[in-house]
């Protein structure tokens, strides 16, 4: 992959000097008429880009320059269109999230990584579960509750605990956060097909928030949907050998 090029750069210093080098070597392609976008800033920024560019179905190669870079390769001014030719695609497919909260307002976003739902005071959340319209877990007490993709495994699920799934796993993880009744309960693994449902039990007293990638935030929710969305694609490129798929694998020998 390579052609006309548009930069992306997040509000840090490091990515601001690396944007200012980059597009004085090679030029600042219009947004119109780019054939890659190269993002440069750490994972939260890539998850931005990739946001922004589903329209129109861009491929979307990473630098780091922040200070999280799984979803990024490695920084150099060198050789880039070559190194965008060479590169490796890999394909995800984000989460849906419908939310309905107290007031009535039923709002929807995507995620690339997971939906989470957290609890928003001091007491714990309380959760039941279905799937697929079939009641699993009548009561889950618990800080939140995460449904995450094979890319998104690694990030917030595994610091909850939960399973690294292989990036080309039509697998989902349901993943609990400090669960305390059932307490031994870690989480499941779903079929990317499944839709998962959680119900909020005794909302006033235990309110609950959900959140798609850290960005679309719905407090006080009632119910909150979720389910992998197959017709919209996301296109990552990586160079040769560091692609997700081995990032995924190294990570669980760490």
């Amino acid at each position: 992959m390579s052609g006309r090029i548009r930069f992306t750069a997040s509000r840090a210093p490091a990515a601001a000097e690396a944007f200012a080098r980059l597009t004085a070597l090679y030029g600042q392609a219009d947004a119109r008429k780019a054939d890659v976008v190269v993002a440069l800033g750490g994972d939260g920024f890539m998850l931005h880009t990739l946001h922004a560019s589903t329209a129109r179905d861009l491929p979307v190669y990473g630098m780091n320059c922040g200070t999280i870079g799984f979803l990024m390769n490695a920084y150099s001014v060198e050789a880039l269109p070559e190194r965008l030719a060479a590169a490796e695609e890999a394909v995800l497919n984000p989460l849906s999230m419908r939310a309905g909260n107290a007031r009535g307002k039923v709002s929807e976003a995507l995620a690339i990584n997971e939906v989470s739902l957290l609890r928003q005071g001091p007491q714990a959340a309380k959760l039941k579960i279905t799937i697929d319209g079939r009641e699993r877990l009548e009561e889950l007490v618990c800080d939140g509750a995460l449904v995450s993709t094979p890319a998104g495994s690694t990030a917030y699920n595994y610091s909850a605990h939960g399973p690294i799934l292989p990036i080309g796993s039509d697998v989902l993880a349901l993943t609990a956060m400090a669960a305390f009744r059932p307490r031994r309960w870690r989480g499941a693994l779903l079929p990317k097909t499944a839709e998962v449902r959680f119900d909020v039990i005794e909302p006033e007293k235990r309110p609950v928030m959900a959140d798609a990638d850290s960005r679309s935030s719905v407090r006080d929710v009632l119910w909150v949907s979720v389910r992998s969305e197959p017709h919209i694609r996301h296109r990552l490129l990586f160079d040769p050998g560091h692609g997700l798929e081995e990032r995924l694998l190294n990570e669980q020998f760490v």
